[in-house]
């Protein structure tokens, strides 16, 4: 069943069109990821489906319902949450307090003794349950993308957008934060990934939709859409 459709989106930034007549759809429970060289319009798609940006044309769709026009706090009370290449937590707040302050805002008529009790438990969840006390500052680059997807997490999301959960990890850390990623699809969510490490996409995803310049150029299972010939011109550079 389709959780988010995409249809025909369009996008420019004065003269240059950035996304063109872009459709997919997303499956609830799909882990798919998104591909393309630099300036291929996967971040631009994201903050579109956020409602970060206006598209110039076509319609975004939450379980049929069109969002294309709501603003963003509506879409993350619908269950739309969005992380960025770098984290920004609020580094005045401690660990816990960032988490039970993002739950109190998705989930209405809570305590905040109730989501600093729900919080921790999302907190044990990704591996930051003896850090509740910290604050972002003190965190590692891994640990950070962990208190993101948390915050997340703590809005009772149901479509999560990653963009780039690689850079700045080591190998070992990258492993781990896969491994958290495909435990919070095995609970029921449905992600989205952006992402330009390969082993990432192709161990990963259930699926992979390719851009270049706007458009999609191939989609399907991550060993073909790897393996596509326009995929690798364009993007591999072959």
């Amino acid at each position: 069943m389709v959780l988010l459709e995409v249809d025909r989106i369009t996008k420019r930034f004065g003269g240059l069109q950035v996304l063109c007549d872009v459709s997919l759809g997303v499956e609830r429970g799909e882990l798919l990821g998104i591909i393309g060289p630099n300036g291929a319009g996967k971040t631009t798609l994201l903050n579109i489906i956020s409602g970060l940006l206006p598209p110039d044309g076509g319609r975004i769709l939450l379980d049929g319902l069109d969002i294309t026009r709501s603003p963003p706090h509506v879409r993350s009370r619908l269950g739309i949450a969005r992380t960025f290449q770098i984290p920004q937590p609020f580094t005045s707040l401690t660990v816990l307090e960032n988490v039970a302050l993002s739950m109190l805002q998705g989930v209405r008529g809570l305590s905040r003794a109730s989501a600093e009790e729900k919080a921790k438990g999302l907190l044990e969840l990704v591996g930051l349950g003896d850090k509740v006390g910290l604050y972002p500052t003190s965190l590692s680059v891994v640990d950070l993308r962990r208190l993101e997807l948390c915050r997340a997490l703590a809005r009772g999301s149901r479509l999560l957008l990653l963009d780039e959960v690689s850079p700045g990890l080591t190998a070992q850390e990258l492993l781990e934060l896969m491994k958290l990623i495909r435990q919070i699809n095995a609970e029921g969510v449905t992600v989205v990934i952006v992402e330009h490490v390969m082993r990432v996409i192709v161990e990963l995803c259930h699926r992979v939709v390719a851009l270049h310049e706007g458009r999609i150029i191939a989609e399907g299972r991550p060993q073909e859409v790897v393996a596509h010939g326009l995929v690798r011109r364009a993007y591999l550079g072959e």
